[in-house]
């Protein structure tokens, strides 16, 4: 048996010499370099004592070395689990006491505020950005060994990875991704998406997230293609690449961003053959500025952490604004009545569910909650509400769940509400999401305050270091009261309708 999903990147392989990973300030890493550092990483974490099955948890900022971590955790036969860097040590707290890594990865900056939250995992290793730390210490060490790494076997139902993912209930869950999962996901988007050796992608997303990690990294290395790789969002940066690369992938806000800019023009974009923009809803309207500034349709897809990528725009043929395309290969999925879960036909809203090899395998130590999320007949329940169109588009119209996208990170408001509801003069609140130009949903939050009650900017400084900061409010408003219905239960959708230009004024 072969390591099935790091044969993905081996099989990819069209030339040992050729680049895969270029940063901004030089750096080259070849296929052979990338093979033989992930390697290095695979042998260090078996001398630390990680073990097939174990979790190797990692909450570092953005290098290639990252890119190595992740692959030689899994031909070690590890499960990866990335962190959000902007989690405070009070989430990581809890992400560790339930995933229980045998290693977490840390920045050695982060070392001692992460301590205690740290504290009962068995070794701790720091990354930092310019590939220094315990940890590449520990893969150099292996690596003055000698000696090819022989991959862990692993077959298709292994574990590969556990994301956190926000739900509409208690704290976050773990979606448990196995080879296959993201193995076949992506050899169905290089398909799909045309991608060859000669494809170069701008990667300017983070990588403890699905879309720069799963969808954009193992999309490329299963082609052999190249990335540029960025830190950050950077407009200007990426406009000066642009005729070096072929490919974007991005959220929208990366879009909005780069509209902003006066040099975005048909001739900057004229070598790239693909825009893609996923893991936040993208406004009509950036749709249609895009192409108006550009020539280039940008190419809308839906996925979810749990599902990697369900659907997509065509490659060739209409990319409908508003719309996140067809079903991809192998991919089924259905419209039904929330209720009765009968299925619906075209144009008619319900929930969203799909099935396929993309689907995750469950919520680590969930199984009541993994239960209750998938039908008798394998389909997930993914909480999106949509319709199909007479074309076969598929159109997301909201979400079941109180689930906000905020720059392509989930937001459980419940979690935001907690901590506003603790401060003093606070009689409760209501967290809701409203459309932003550039984040695509912008966190607010609706107070009702007795006295003592803190201001606006008050409350937003309060949350600061007890929240991540996507997850702050951007705007915090006060009301004499929360719309309710006979139930008593707070209306949300009214408070939406309420406030739905706020951030169009």
């Amino acid at each position: 048996m072969t390591n099935h999903l790091f044969s993905l990147v081996r099989d990819g392989v069209p030339d040992s010499a050729k680049t895969a990973i270029e940063t901004p300030d030089g750096r080259r890493t070849s296929y052979a370099d990338l093979i033989a550092r992930s390697g290095a990483y695979a042998a260090a974490l078996q001398a630390a004592g990680v073990a097939p099955g174990d979790r190797v948890a990692v909450q570092v900022e953005k290098s290639p070395e990252v890119i190595f971590l992740y692959l030689g955790a899994v031909r070690a036969g590890a499960v990866f689990l990335p962190l959000n860097t902007a989690y405070t040590p009070a989430e990581i707290g809890y992400f560790l006491g339930d995933a229980e890594p045998a290693l977490f990865v840390c920045d050695p900056s982060r070392r001692d505020a992460l301590g205690e939250a740290a504290a009962n995992v068995g070794r701790i290793w720091t990354l930092d950005a310019a590939g220094g730390g315990s940890a590449a210490e520990a893969a150099d060490q292996a690596a003055d060994a000698g000696g090819a790494f022989a991959d862990v076997p692993r077959g298709p139902e292994d574990l590969a990875a556990i994301l956190y993912t926000s739900g509409t209930t208690g704290r976050s869950k773990g979606a448990m991704l196995t080879h296959d999962n993201l193995a076949s996901n992506a050899r169905t988007l290089v398909d799909y998406w045309r991608f060859t050796a000669d494809d170069v992608l701008i990667h300017a997303l983070p990588v403890f997230h699905t879309h720069g990690l799963f969808v954009a990294t193992n999309t490329v290395l299963a082609s052999g293609g190249a990335m540029l790789f960025l830190p950050r969002l950077d407009p200007r940066l990426i406009l000066s690449l642009m005729p070096r690369a072929s490919v974007l992938m991005g959220v929208p806000t990366f879009y909005t961003r780069l509209l902003k800019e006066p040099g975005l023009t048909p001739e900057t974009a004229r070598g790239m053959r693909l825009f893609v923009s996923g893991s936040a809803p993208l406004l009509a309207e950036t749709h249609r500025e895009w192409q108006a500034r550009t020539g280039h349709a940008i190419l809308e897809r839906y996925g979810m952490t749990e599902t990697n990528m369900s659907t997509s725009n065509p490659y060739d043929g209409d990319r409908v604004a508003g719309t996140v395309g067809f079903p991809l290969p192998g991919v089924s999925l259905r419209v039904v009545d929330p209720e009765t879960a009968a299925v619906l036909g075209p144009d008619s809203v319900g929930m969203i569910e799909v099935k396929g090899p993309n689907v995750f395998q469950g919520y680590w130590r969930m199984p009541g909650k993994t239960a209750a999320e998938f039908r008798a007949d394998g389909f997930f329940i993914t909480g999106d509400l949509g319709k199909v169109d007479a074309r076969g588009y598929v159109h997301i119209v909201g979400r079941g769940k109180d689930l906000i996208i905020s720059g392509g990170f989930n937001v459980y408001p419940k979690e935001v509400e907690t901590e506003i509801d603790a401060l003093p003069g606070v009689v409760e609140s209501a967290v809701i999401g409203l459309a932003h130009p550039d984040f695509g949903e912008a966190v607010t939050a609706v107070v009702v305050g007795g006295a003592g009650c803190p201001d606006e900017a008050g409350v937003q400084a309060a949350l600061e270091g007890r929240l991540a900061r996507f997850k702050c409010p951007k705007r915090v408003l006060f009301v004499d009261e929360l719309p309710r219905n006979t139930m008593g239960k707070v209306q949300k959708n009214l408070l939406r309708e309420t406030h739905a230009g706020l951030y169009r004024d």
